[in-house]
């Protein structure tokens, strides 16, 4: 046949066709009464449909939407090596591209839940047809019927309806299913599916409930393992249980049936798996660095920065998905961590049990889920938190109950304690009540290093080094010595260690300012005084250059602000212990201080950095070509708050605090260390301030409410020690280069008593030593005879002329009487 004739024959027959059909069906709509019945009953459901297709879909989300959706995601925190050491996260989430799926766990999901994914356009008739049927017959039940949807249909109901349980939530389901297929790749779908299933142990996608369950990665789980995580989507917070371990054996093994019958996996691979036990791990906590505290102060920074859900924008800390790169060393944050509680142990003694931790109320309920809803814990030894469930017994967070022994008498039902395995039961143990803060800083930079704000941060969130306002005591002073050098005074000049008293009016008197541990007299160096820790040589000096200089000092290190009286000269005034550490921390760097930060940088899902501490200027840095010049280098970091002799001066001067003052126990470490220890008045606070060139650490120990700590309490015994334990513990980190001075200071041979400069002998690092070197700003140097020297002198030479005129008169008299000049002389007894 032509391609004429064959063109003919297939018109003909299109026009033949459908003009025997509207004959036929004219033919009959007036004599059948049956066809238009029907026909009227098609087109009102068409219509009805229609409409309702219309009414669902009219305000059904966007499905384009999912082209640009953004999976909530974690931030992740690393330290100051790089590694991670904590998430902040109330789900557990992590993002995968299609191409990180292991092919096999993508065909248990396949098998498990659509196995026609590949084949249908977003809903399944066949499972549609059966989920309907179900719901009919267990409609009026209280029954859930099953819910026949695809894996779009889930991530249609996941991402952009709800889990609302309703016939219309399906129906809208299946329409945004269809959408969803003509946006989306059927990998983009499955991607999306994969990663933002809920399965349990609050963990979405399938990486996540990977470290959940098994502690692995997806792409290191076992046939066993994936076929697992694929029945989760029907019961994800019951297969995952204890109690249900056998029902999950049945429903994985179902799965590994369906896979072999979908030729996945071979019959002998399925078997293989088959044999193997769940092999569920424990939950436990993500966070792989015990810093607490300073974990918290980062979070806190960040969501004042970004904000904490995703409602607050695309970067915020719970949804953000943020990489964070933080100042954290782990290894000075457990030496820091380890060193104050041994101190709050030591000082906590014999004394066991004080108080409980909190107190529940059992009148709310179950007292081991109150505390498991708590997250009241510890880590401490072998130690663990548990509340007391009734007389002599003690129940925890996983619902096991012990006896409990060694409690006094006056605890109670609902009392939170800490406690450790003895015998077959528990026995009682006491947290120090005592508290305190470790901080310790990189001085160059301001970066904080470790930080711990207490005991055990898992027992509640207060940060002492950060929130505690507390007394300085004596660790204030080098502020005070810093504006004497500032206003004409040396670390040689000559102060008097004697009674200072202010009036303070007729209905007050005398305010008489007196020495820790009283005594005093005589005048000695500001070296010695600072060294010795004198108030009275202080409260001179204070009085000598002006409290409001003073104040002024102490409020541009960024201490405090205080009023100009002379007790905050001898650390009255209220600070914390990072203003402190970062206070002396500009006096080992030149005078210039950084801000304490705890982030050095923030990046945002793709990597692009959206916040940076440091924000100095590299002028030249990103030049295409090298122009020959000198390379570019960033600007000096920090701002200058003190000058830079002056600083040196005060850190030459501490130093002395460790050779031979309030801080000695320091000395037997052998390295370059300045600081100063702080008691104030109970005592209530024991401090110490100081370290190295490259480390500044600050401690204090005192009970959250202050009051006496007893008499034999001293910084130099109690905050120092804690100094010396932490950096015994890391003593690899401490270098043994010297401070360096800044141009324009003059070191200077003197008598390390009288201050008085000396040319002879060789200055030594003893604690003895009567020579030693000093640091002077340039004609500041003491001479070799201060002027009083020079008095005496005259006064001598002056005494001595006179004794000698007397000598002559008296011979020349004594030899018109006869007597012997030698003889009266001595009868006299000389003139002195």
């Amino acid at each position: 046949m032509s391609e004429q004739s064959a063109l003919q024959y297939y018109r003909y027959r299109i026009m033949r066709d459908p003009k025997r059909l509207i004959d036929w069906f004219n033919d009959n709509w007036a004599h059948s009464r049956r066809l238009r019945f029907a026909c009227y009953l098609g087109g009102f459901a068409i219509v009805m449909l229609l409409l309702a297709w219309a009414t669902l879909g009219r305000n059904l989300p966007d499905a384009e939407s999912l082209l640009e959706y953004e999976t909530p995601l974690p931030t992740v925190v690393r330290g100051i090596d790089g590694e991670i050491v904590n998430t902040y996260a109330r789900e557990r989430r992590v993002q995968l591209q299609y191409v990180d799926f292991p092919e096999k766990l993508i065909d248990a999901f396949l098998s498990a839940e659509d196995k026609t994914f590949f084949s249908h356009g977003g809903v399944d008739i066949t499972g549609t047809a059966n989920a309907v049927i179900d719901y009919a017959t267990k409609f009026g039940s209280g029954q859930r019927a099953v819910g026949g949807s695809t894996i779009t249909q889930q991530v249609a109901k996941n991402l952009l309806l709800g889990d609302e349980y309703s016939v219309t939530r399906k129906l809208k389901e299946m329409v945004l299913a269809t959408r969803i297929e003509s946006v989306l790749t059927k990998q983009e779908i499955l991607e999306l599916y994969l990663n933002e299933i809920p399965l349990g142990r609050r963990s979405f996608g399938v990486q996540a409930a990977a470290r959940a369950y098994f502690d692995k990665d997806v792409g290191d789980l076992d046939l066993n393992e994936m076929a697992f995580l694929a029945i989760l989507p029907k019961a994800p917070e019951r297969y995952g249980r204890a109690r249900y371990h056998d029902l999950a054996i049945t429903r994985r093994n179902f799965v590994l049936d369906q896979m072999v019958a979908n030729n996945f996996v071979t019959a002998q691979e399925a078997a293989a798996a088959k044999r193997q036990d769940l092999g569920l791990v424990q939950q436990r906590s993500e966070r792989s660095a015990d810093a607490g505290y300073f974990l918290e102060e980062v979070r806190r920074q960040l969501i004042d920065k970004f904000g904490e859900t995703a409602d607050d924008g695309r970067n915020s800390v719970y949804a953000g998905g943020l990489w964070v790169r933080t100042s954290l060393d782990t290894e000075l944050q457990l030496a820091a961590r380890d060193a104050l509680r041994k101190q709050l142990i030591s000082y906590h003694g014999n004394r066991g049990f004080t108080k409980p931790i909190a107190t529940l109320n059992p009148d709310n309920g179950d007292l081991t889920s109150q505390l498991a809803s708590s997250n009241i814990s510890i880590n401490y030894e072998d130690w663990r938190v548990g509340v007391v469930t009734a007389p002599g017994r003690i129940g925890f967070s996983d619902g096991e109950e012990f006896a409990l022994s060694g409690g006094p008498s006056s605890l109670a039902v609902g009392d939170v304690v800490a406690a450790v395995k003895s015998g077959s039961g528990y026995a009682i143990r006491g947290v120090p009540e005592v508290s305190g803060a470790f901080l310790a800083e990189a001085p160059q930079t301001g970066r904080i290093l470790a930080m711990q704000g207490g005991f055990d941060s898992r027992l509640g969130s207060f940060n002492r080094a950060t929130q505690a306002l507390r007394q300085p005591g004596s660790t204030i002073k080098p502020f005070v010595y810093a504006s004497a050098l500032d206003h004409g005074m040396t670390p040689a000049t000559q102060v008097p260690d004697q009674t200072f008293c202010v009036w303070q009016g007729a209905n007050l008197g005398d305010k008489c300012f007196r020495n820790f541990g009283g005594g005093g007299g005589g005048v000695h160096t500001l070296r010695w005084g600072l060294e010795q820790s004198r108030n009275l040589m202080t409260v001179h000096i204070a009085d000598d250059t002006g409290m409001d200089n003073v104040i002024k000092t102490i409020d541009r290190m960024g201490i405090g602000k205080y009023e100009p009286y002379y007790s905050f000269a001898l650390g009255a005034g209220d600070t914390t212990v990072a203003r402190m550490v970062n206070a002396y921390a500009a006096l080992a760097n030149w005078g210039r201080q950084n801000d304490g930060s705890v982030i050095d940088y923030v990046q945002d899902r793709d990597g692009m950095v959206i916040y940076r501490t440091d924000r100095r200027n590299c002028i030249g840095c990103n030049m295409a070509e090298w122009d020959g010049q000198p390379m570019p280098r960033f600007e000096v970091s920090g701002r200058q708050v003190l000058d830079p002799r002056t600083a040196f001066q005060m850190v030459h001067m501490l130093q002395g605090v460790v050779t031979r003052g309030t801080a000695v126990r320091l000395r037997s470490l052998d390295l370059p260390l300045f600081g100063k220890t702080g008691t104030t008045n109970g005592p209530t606070n024991a401090w110490f301030v100081g370290g190295s060139p490259d480390i500044i650490a600050g401690m204090y120990v005192g009970f959250d409410q202050p009051r006496n700590l007893g008499g034999w309490v001293q910084g130099g015994n109690t905050a120092a020690t804690i100094m010396k334990r932490f950096i015994e513990a890391t003593k690899d980190r401490w270098q043994a280069e010297d401070f360096v001075a800044p141009p324009g200071v003059r070191m200077v041979k003197i008598d390390r008593r009288s201050g008085k400069r000396v040319f002879e002998g060789t200055p030594s690092d003893e604690p003895t030593a009567s020579i030693i070197w000093e640091a002077f700003k340039p004609d500041t140097e003491p001479p070799r005879a201060t002027r009083s020297d020079e008095i005496a002198a005259k006064r001598n030479e002056i005494l001595e002329l006179i004794r000698l005129a007397r000598q002559g008169a008296q011979r020349a008299q004594a030899n018109q009487d006869g007597v012997r000049a030698d003889d009266f002389v001595e009868e006299q007894g000389g003139i002195y």
